[in-house]
């Protein structure tokens, strides 16, 4: 992380990251963040220098690293302006969802290197997970600066096949949003049961961030940790033939993640 980076956008995810890597240690003047909005907060807060657009970067500059932490549908205006640093010293990493390795190699050149990543929200509390794509321009040294960089808010797996990141983005990708959920209708059950609403919320969030704590901490895997909660004939098996049942949890969420696979597909076009 000692070697120029330029980070292309600093929302939620993009200062989720951008502080990930200070804490780890990486120089703030080794830093360029590109962002239009409250520019001289983000120059303030980080200690990093901030532009508000490509055309302001110090012409001289030659990033090691490119980061894009835009959104989708910002990219057609951003990414062409980024296609001068393409050298094979520089490699440009998306945290972009939807936009596929071949959508940069069109806007930065056939050349460029290109590392396509799909992170989740819980990066922000550097607790995510990424799994990453790179093109054949990337080298092995730049693969492992890519690695650096998003390991700095969790974990970090690789796949060469990068259709495998349509499936990621729905089990990962969207995955908090389904947990979000899951508090939401455990605790809607418990005011059905006869509970407050205010005590079933709390019940059922302190439930889901504790086992999730558990299983983070634990060795054995997920179908263990269950088991060792159910008692034979006990009140979590009669919830379990509920959920475990044909129309059960498994194929709705199965469903569920096919239906994701789906849409990620169709917006990478």
């Amino acid at each position: 992380m000692s070697q120029s980076l330029v980070l292309v956008g600093c929302g939620k995810m993009g200062g989720a990251l951008l502080s990930g890597w200070l804490a780890r240690g990486a120089a703030p003047e080794t830093v360029t963040v590109v962002e239009p909005f409250e520019t001289a907060a983000i120059a303030s807060r980080y200690g990093v220098a901030a532009v508000a657009g490509a055309a302001a970067l110090d012409p001289d500059i030659a990033p090691v690293v490119v980061v894009f932490a835009v959104k989708p549908q910002a990219m057609d205006a951003v990414v062409p302006e980024y296609r001068r640093f393409a050298a094979p010293d520089t490699v440009f990493l998306s945290i972009a969802a939807g936009r596929p390795i071949r959508y940069f190699e069109r806007n930065l050149g056939n050349g460029a290197a290109v590392v396509r990543s799909m992170p989740n929200t819980p990066a922000s509390v550097g607790r995510g997970i990424t799994v990453a794509c790179a093109n054949s321009a990337v080298s092995a040294g730049q693969r492992d600066r890519c690695h650096a960089l998003l390991e700095a808010v969790g974990e970090v797996a690789w796949v060469d096949d990068e259709a495998l990141l349509d499936p990621v983005t729905a089990v990962s990708g969207s995955g908090p949003a389904y947990v979000f959920l899951l508090i939401e209708c455990l605790a809607e059950a418990g005011v059905e049961a006869g509970l407050d609403a205010s005590l079933a919320a709390r019940l059922a969030r302190a439930t889901v961030i504790g086992s999730g704590e558990l299983a983070r901490l634990a060795e054995e895997p997920a179908a263990r940790l269950r088991e060792n909660v159910t008692s034979p004939g006990g009140t979590t098996a009669a919830a379990l033939e509920v959920l475990m049942g044909a129309d059960g949890l498994q194929p709705l969420m199965t469903r569920a993640v096919a239906a994701a696979t789906r849409r990620s597909r169709e917006l990478a076009g």
